[in-house]
């Protein structure tokens, strides 16, 4: 077999047999190869895995490298010559299925590719983007340097529901059955409602199994029920498939919308996996996710993005229509997002963290369109779900959080069957309304929960049909005296097993049914003041601490408070009126004073208490 030292001195030889390239401009730099010669290839020569001869008419060199290639093989050998035609010519190449870089590298372009099974493994080395071109037109997040997008059908399949499509159904009635094939992909949505992408349905779903003429059956189980006269449409979509993208640490260029740079973007995207891509002043997204299903982003960071005020900047990840997605271990500082979810569903982020200014502005939030199914475990950073706004519904249901610690957690919209468990919100002298915790009161349970300045429920949905439970969870207050309860909670709640601290001139003011089992109120003097709007209330095996215990508002009222022990202060009857009721027995007041006590009646039950 025939040895050459350089593609150079390759080009410029008659020989036309096998040979071996000891390297690109010299031996051992990395390049080169095993290259054959075929005669009737007219490719177009790309200074790679096709070499064209100086001597010969005709005729390709071909780098036989079995579906694997690095830059190397096409001269860049540092990142003092931009990289991009040699990126281009690989990922076009179908027979490439792994591009690896052994050097840092430059990229000036903004690439756009919609192949499949590749995989781009930069091997921890930088990849810089000074020089890059502007974005042309309108601001583009999917502008990335590695864009994989599929192609969605121009041709749309509708169909106006004739009943209502119940949650959690997989199977979707249509038009013509035979239309539609098992394995195909579509981008499903329903239309929107009052909002302009307020939309219960915007997924990238297969079908499964055709179950009848007028029924498929399809991937994804829907979160909303749709009622009848709802149109859903339907469109064919070629997805790029099973991509990954990994070791790189990046970058960005430019300050702004035009001029700033980001690395990856996916749309149209089935199994598009990122590992270990870590950037450092990126503008848009670093991962950039729109109608994707089945993903993984792990390992992944952002630091010091150039942009956290301008809309969709700074984030590390941002993901629109997305489903079955599994974010882990990844990390922002200073950053706007570390992870955002618009519209998706089913599912996890989980050891991901954020410190700096990212810890005030929210790395952990939803658009509020309707998404649904979603679980955070183990994670520290400010949470705030649904906080977008009417335009895309201010709605979310089966949020579940986990093991997560954070200065500020807000899930005060349209939420439904939200799930907290051993979340600490713990208040941060640097930001303002820092330690508090705002939930909606549809559907709430907590457990193990810890608030260290203030706890306030309100009410803007009635949705649940599960109680709002909260379970051996640690609240402190500091200055502030917001209802913790507020009127427009219309739902009953349920405590048990909880420590209310530093309660000082609070009040419960919603008239909704309320009760305490197991729990402690402290206050913080002799004469606090706890008032109680509750029509329905029930204080059950609970400990009063320098606590006046009022009742409020003009409303008949059920009050039963039994097992109480109470040090200090006293509770007040004032506003019970004759229509209402009260059961006070086995209690234990200490130093501690009854203020207009009910008469006795049918109504009033007063017995074997410790005064």
């Amino acid at each position: 077999m025939q040895h050459f030292d350089s593609i150079a001195i390759l080009r410029n030889s008659e020989y036309t047999g096998t040979l071996y390239v000891s390297g690109y401009f010299q031996p051992g730099d990395g390049g080169g190869g095993y290259y054959i010669w075929d005669s009737a290839c007219a490719r177009e020569d790309n200074g790679g895995t096709v070499i064209a001869s100086n001597v010969i008419a005709g005729g390709r060199w071909l780098l036989q490298h079995g579906g694997r290639a690095d830059f190397f093989h096409f001269g860049i050998m540092d990142d003092t010559t931009p990289a991009d035609d040699a990126l281009d010519a690989m990922v076009n190449d179908l027979s490439i299925m792994r591009i690896e870089a052994g050097s840092n590298l430059l990229f000036q372009r903004r690439h756009h590719f919609n192949r499949s099974s590749i995989n781009l493994n930069f091997n921890h080395y930088h990849l810089s983007t000074q020089g890059i071109v502007p974005i042309d037109g309108a601001d583009d997040p999917f502008a990335a340097v590695l864009f994989f997008q599929g192609k969605i059908s121009t041709e749309e399949r509708k169909f106006t529901l004739t009943e209502i499509l119940n949650e959690q159904t997989d199977i979707f009635p249509v038009t013509d059955a035979t239309e539609f094939k098992t394995g195909d992909w579509y981008a499903l949505q329903v239309d929107h409602l009052v909002g302009s992408d307020e939309r219960e349905l915007q997924k990238l779903v297969q079908v499964i199994a055709i179950i009848d003429n007028e029924h498929i059956q399809i991937n994804y189980s829907n979160g909303w029920q749709l009622n009848t006269g709802r149109v859903i449409r339907w469109r064919k979509v070629m997805s790029v498939c099973d991509v990954t993208i990994s070791n790189l640490h990046f970058t960005g260029a430019g300050i702004d919308a035009k001029t700033g740079s980001h690395p990856i973007a996916f749309e149209y995207a089935i199994y598009a996996n990122v590992f270990a891509v870590h950037a450092i002043g990126s503008f848009w997204p670093v991962i950039m996710r729109r109608w994707n299903t089945h993903y993984i982003t792990k390992q992944c960071s952002l630091q010091n993005p150039v942009n956290t005020a301008y809309g969709g900047a700074g984030y590390l990840t941002q993901q629109i229509y997305c489903l079955y997605g599994h974010v882990s271990d990844c990390y922002v500082a200073n950053a706007r997002h570390l992870n955002d979810f618009t519209a998706s569903a089913y599912c996890m982020v989980e050891n991901c963290h954020a410190t700096g200014q990212s810890a005030e502005k929210g790395p952990f939030v939803t658009h509020g369109q309707y998404e649904h199914d979603l679980t955070y475990t183990g994670n520290s950073g400010l949470m705030t779900f649904a906080n977008s706004g009417a335009q895309w519904g201010g709605c979310a249901k089966r949020i579940n959080v986990r093991q997560h610690i954070c200065p500020w957690f807000v899930a005060r919209y349209k939420i439904s069957d939200l799930t907290l468990e051993d979340v600490i919100v713990i208040a941060d002298s640097a930001i303002p309304s820092s330690g508090m915790l705002w939930v909606n009161a549809d559907g709430l349970q907590m457990r193990g929960c810890k608030v260290d300045r203030e706890l306030r429920i309100t009410q803007v949905s009635v949705r649940s049909v599960r109680r709002n439970l909260i379970n051996g969870c640690h609240f402190s207050w500091q200055n502030e005296t917001q209802p913790i309860v507020q009127t427009s909670v219309k739902s009953a709640i349920h405590i048990i097993d909880s420590v209310f601290d530093g309660l000082n001139g609070h009040s419960f003011a919603s008239c909704a049914p309320l009760s305490f089992e197991r729990c402690q109120f402290n206050g913080m003097a002799n004469t606090t003041l706890l008032k109680v709007a509750a029509n329905r209330f029930s204080l059950r095996a609970c400990v009063l601490e320098s606590i006046y215990l009022q009742l409020s508002g003009d409303s008949e009222k059920h009050w039963d408070i039994t097992l109480l022990t109470q040090h200090g202060g006293g509770i007040y009857f004032s506003h019970f009126s004759v229509s209402s009721s009260l059961v006070f027995v086995h209690n234990r007041l200490q130093n501690s004073e009854i203020i207009a006590k009910p008469p006795s009646s049918d109504q009033v039950i007063w017995q074997d208490n410790l005064m």
